[in-house]
């Protein structure tokens, strides 16, 4: 024990021996006198007395006393009277009164007239016949002597600078008071006590010096050789260190910037396109009728500002609405109808970054290796699994002999990098031909999990384009890889910056090979 004391005492802080050497002369001392007795101000006496605490050397005690006094609307009461006695006063001279008279008859605000209605009747001072405020005899008895609750009014208008306590036949009053607004003033007074435990007793029973111990070195220190001479203060190296939180990325931001790059790793080139983008990129380029329910599966937002979107290159436009009307020299006979370029050029906020790819096409010559990460939005519902605003990320390859089996080999690399095993199974997307759907095997779940589309690119997306090579393209929804990863099962969780939850996520997430 006496080992184990000798090193507490060498880790204190000269504070809190200057602290316990007070106690210990005078154990009722108070925090303030403390302070005045060791030129320490209260901060330092009650930083000292929480550490010395939390070591379990004294106990502190924190005691809170409320203090009552009157309000400006209670000292106007305590000197003219409460609203019902105004009443009373009236009433004992009248013996009753009409309601319609009862303000001007007693001298009251007509504002008051109903709080003292209510208080009369409470203490059965006076009842309402027909129109008539009467005085009963309890009133009569109350006429000449005062109610409990105006002596504690009394009581306070003496007492101005407040009151702790009441005593015991002013306790009913004083309760009656608390339940009427603006009458009392209410003010916590908070003190503090120290209290030595065994511990505090054992250190000072083996005593300790009070003198300034160094716990950093200047420049100046070190120059002159001053720090020879100085005593340290020991440090405990076992004691508990506070919980740091270092500043980290989002989670979607970790995602997002892992996927970035595994693309760039696999050579491909990144394209960025806009959140407002026109009905001609997001659906007509992609050979989604424009009469079809395909564009209303989406879900989209349409914009009134601006209202529409400029159209590209004119043989563009012609060479799509013909292949939507008629399947041009596609081999396709299209879908059949008078197509719109007003419908084409309508706003609309993308509901996919595929758009991104039909247009990065038109504008580039294969060979082609390209991705796209970005915002996307729909009329979704709120819900565990739905929002209307996420993240998606798209791959395209076009080139000759660009295959299928192309895809398939490109697909099982870039999930091998994200750390799945995947498998595929057939799929329809009405812009890809041949399609699949990618799913992921989770070990820890035991089943597999659709994660993404993918297909080769039809010839009605890629005549119109210009583009007479084979193309694949692939994406997935980010949101749904990190409710994965993060083990979610709310997509909400992920907006919610719940900062318990950032906080606790690992600051980064290594692959899974």
């Amino acid at each position: 024990m006496s080992e184990d004391i000798k090193k507490t005492i060498s880790e204190l802080h000269i504070y809190e021996k200057k602290l316990l050497k007070e106690l210990g002369d005078n154990p009722g001392i108070t925090p303030q006198r403390i302070a005045l007795n060791t030129d320490m101000d209260i901060k330092s006496v009650m930083s000292a007395a929480g550490s010395l605490a939390s070591k379990d050397i004294i106990e502190m005690r924190k005691d809170v006393e409320k203090i009552y006094s009157l309000t400006k609307d209670g000292e106007k009461y305590a000197k003219q009277g409460l609203p019902e006695r105004k009443i009373l006063n009236a009433l004992a001279v009248k013996k009753q009164i009409a309601m319609k008279d009862l303000a001007d008859e007693a001298g009251i605000d007509k504002k008051e007239t109903g709080i003292a209605l209510g208080w009369l009747r409470q203490k059965n001072w006076a009842q309402i016949d027909k129109g008539v405020l009467n005085i009963t005899d309890i009133g009569k008895e109350f006429a000449d002597k005062a109610s409990v609750d105006e002596e504690v009014l009394e009581y306070l208008k003496a007492n101005a600078d407040g009151v702790k306590l009441f005593a015991d036949d002013l306790k009913e009053g004083f309760k009656k008071l608390t339940g009427r607004k603006n009458i009392l003033n209410i003010k916590k007074e908070t003190s503090h006590s120290f209290k030595l435990l065994p511990k505090g007793e054992a250190i000072l029973k083996e005593g300790f010096t009070i003198k300034e111990q160094a716990t950093q070195l200047t420049h100046q220190q070190l120059k002159e050789g001053e720090w020879k001479s100085l005593e340290y203060r020991p440090y405990d190296i076992n004691a508990e260190a506070p919980v740091v939180f270092a500043g980290k990325k989002h989670p979607l931001r970790v995602i997002i910037d892992e996927i970035r790059d595994i693309f760039l790793d696999m050579g491909f080139l990144e394209d960025n396109g806009e959140y407002v983008e026109s009905a001609f990129w997001n659906f007509d380029s992609l050979f989604q009728p424009q009469d079809h329910a395909a564009r209303e599966m989406q879900d989209t937002f349409y914009l009134k500002n601006p209202l529409t979107c400029d159209l590209p290159d004119d043989d563009l436009v012609k060479l799509t609405a013909e292949t939507h009307e008629t399947g041009a020299d596609t081999g396709s006979i299209g879908w059949q109808y008078k197509w719109s370029e007003d419908i084409a050029r309508q706003s609309v906020l993308r509901t996919h970054t595929t758009g991104i790819s039909t247009k990065h096409l038109f504008e580039h010559e294969p060979p082609i290796k390209m991705f796209s990460v970005g915002r996307v939005f729909r009329r979704e519902t709120f819900d565990y699994k739905h929002l209307p605003e996420f993240h998606q990320v798209e791959g395209l390859v076009c080139g000759e002999g660009i295959s299928y089996q192309n895809l398939l080999g490109i697909l099982k690399e870039f999930y091998k990098k994200l750390g799945f095993e995947v498998r595929f199974r057939p799929a329809y997307f009405p812009y890809t031909y041949l399609s699949t759907e990618s799913e992921i095997y989770l070990e820890e779940k035991g089943s597999w999990i659709e994660l993404g589309g993918a297909g080769m690119f039809r010839p009605e997306v890629l005549k119109p384009l210009g583009i007479n090579q084979p193309a694949l393209a692939f994406g997935m929804g980010i949101e749904r890889l990190a409710m994965i990863r993060y083990d979610v099962e709310d997509i909400r969780m992920l907006y919610k910056s719940d900062i318990k939850w950032l906080r606790e996520l690992p600051v980064s997430r290594g692959v899974e090979l």
